[in-house]
């Protein structure tokens, strides 16, 4: 319902107008023959008010200026018996919604501005709820899910990554939820009811990331047929989350360093930049310091982004809350559903516990809502819980081993994955360089045997 006042001291208009406009339901209207009655109505709270401007006593500019001032955000319709440009002006200039002539075509005039108001405020609203349950979506005890000790260190973390500005760099393996917490972060900060927009840099093509990120002029290269504002300028008063930052190439990494630096963004094919206003959060599965180290990420942008530093942990390091998250996902799925909860029997939560999940939590959440539908009944059984081992773990239990085979077979896919980077792979497997060689006694590789000679050689 819009409660509409109208403000007229010709009764014909008023009658007229209030008819017109209470031909729709959803309209509650109330007449006042002066600006002094209005004023004292405002209790009623009103949504809407429709001024005449040649009015008693005060003028409708005068009462305009007093709503303003209880309401500065209430449209006010100015209602004039003349067209008066230089009046109009002067009105919507001091927060008048709009101005229109009393003329044959008031009634319609009218009627499409209420309208107008009308769908502004449900648009409005229904902003207001989203907003709240976005808040809610990304409260912290809705997405940091168990009380792990691991866990627990990153809430003090986050924390205070929502009440300041400062630069987050999220580090973590794939699917441990780093988008999840740069959400958290934005949407617990006073920059909430601006954009959140993430960019995978590993997923845009070299040739195209700084057109994605920065944007473009129209006719600054082939393709380029419109001028586009790149993903910055989107975030304007948000934030921009950088996932898989550290894919970038070095030619970009020295752009956005300057972008970072200005606090300006210059589109491509333009000489004019662009004021910013962005919160910035990064994220990588790679660790930013080795790879500054080895040449593949600068220093200066490496320091320039540190920041807060936030490390998930894998999810094999969690422990319990592994069947915590899983109780979860299975809650939240069965509700989607909308069918009755399910449990999972003794056998499921052994399987859930026992599995390593390279994939970390979005791995689980796949699993769990899988089980969901698997099972026949209200108990998630242990052949509903279905686990896709990596074709490596597949290929190492396929046939009966001694211990010593496996672990021979595993160093090896280890320097194979690794380049048999002798020094890397020990580090990956927790044992000394000493070891790796003993384990691999005459199964040395040629290279890793002259690397070894060398060894020995310079021991001497």
């Amino acid at each position: 319902m819009l409660k509409i006042f109208i403000v007229e001291d010709d009764q014909f208009t008023a009658a007229m107008l209030r008819h017109h406009l209470s031909l729709n339901p959803d309209n509650d209207v109330e007449v006042f023959h002066n600006g002094e009655n209005c004023l004292k109505s405002f209790f009623k709270n009103p949504d809407v008010i429709c001024l005449d401007y040649f009015l008693p006593g005060e003028n409708g500019e005068a009462i305009l200026n007093k709503i303003k001032a209880k309401a500065p955000d209430l449209p006010v319709i100015i209602v004039s018996g003349q067209e008066d440009i230089a009046t109009a002006v002067r009105l919507l200039k001091v927060g008048a919604y709009d101005y229109i002539v009393k003329d044959e075509n008031v009634n319609e005039k009218l009627w499409n501005l209420i309208n107008h108001i009308r769908n502004r405020e449900n648009l409005t609203r229904q902003l207001t709820v989203l907003q709240e349950e976005v808040e809610k979506k990304y409260n912290f005890s809705s997405t940091m899910i168990g009380n792990s000790e691991a866990l627990k260190k990153i809430f003090p973390l986050i924390e205070k990554a929502s009440k300041s500005d400062i630069v987050v760099s999220i580090s973590g393996e794939t699917g441990t939820g780093k988008e999840v917490v740069a959400k958290t972060i934005h949407y617990n900060s006073n920059r909430k009811a601006k954009p959140f927009i993430a960019v995978n840099v590993a997923a845009i093509p070299t040739e195209l990331i700084e057109s994605e990120l920065f944007g473009h002029e129209k006719g600054a290269f082939t393709g380029a047929v419109n001028r586009r504002a790149g993903k910055f300028e989107e975030a304007q008063g948000g934030s921009i989350f950088l996932d898989e930052i550290g894919d970038m190439d070095l030619n970009m990494q020295v752009k956005l360093l300057r972008v970072l630096q200005e606090q300006q963004v210059t589109r491509i094919g333009s000489n004019t930049p662009v004021d910013l206003n962005v919160r910035v959060i990064i994220a990588t599965h790679k660790n930013l310091y080795d790879e500054m180290a080895a040449g593949r990420f600068r220093e200066d942008l490496y320091y320039r982004l540190l920041g807060i530093s936030i490390f998930l942990p894998p999810l094999r390091e969690r422990g319990n809350d592994v069947l915590i998250l899983a109780n979860h996902f299975i809650k939240s799925y069965c509700k989607k559903l909308n069918i009755s909860p399910k449990k999972l029997s003794k056998e499921a939560i052994d399987k859930l516990i026992s599995h390593n999940y390279p994939g970390n939590v979005r791995e689980l959440k796949s699993i769990a809502e899988l089980g969901v539908v698997m099972s026949n009944d209200s108990i998630i059984k242990e052949e509903d819980i279905q686990i896709k081992y990596s074709s490596f773990f597949n290929e190492i239990v396929s046939e009966e081993m001694t211990l010593d085979e496996y672990n021979l077979k595993i160093v090896k896919y280890y320097l194979k994955r690794y380049g048999n980077k002798v020094r890397l792979v020990a580090e990956k497997l927790g044992i000394g360089k000493t070891t790796l060689y003993r384990m691999l006694s005459g199964n040395l590789p040629e290279d890793l045997e002259n690397e070894q000679e060398q060894e020995i050689q310079e021991t001497k």
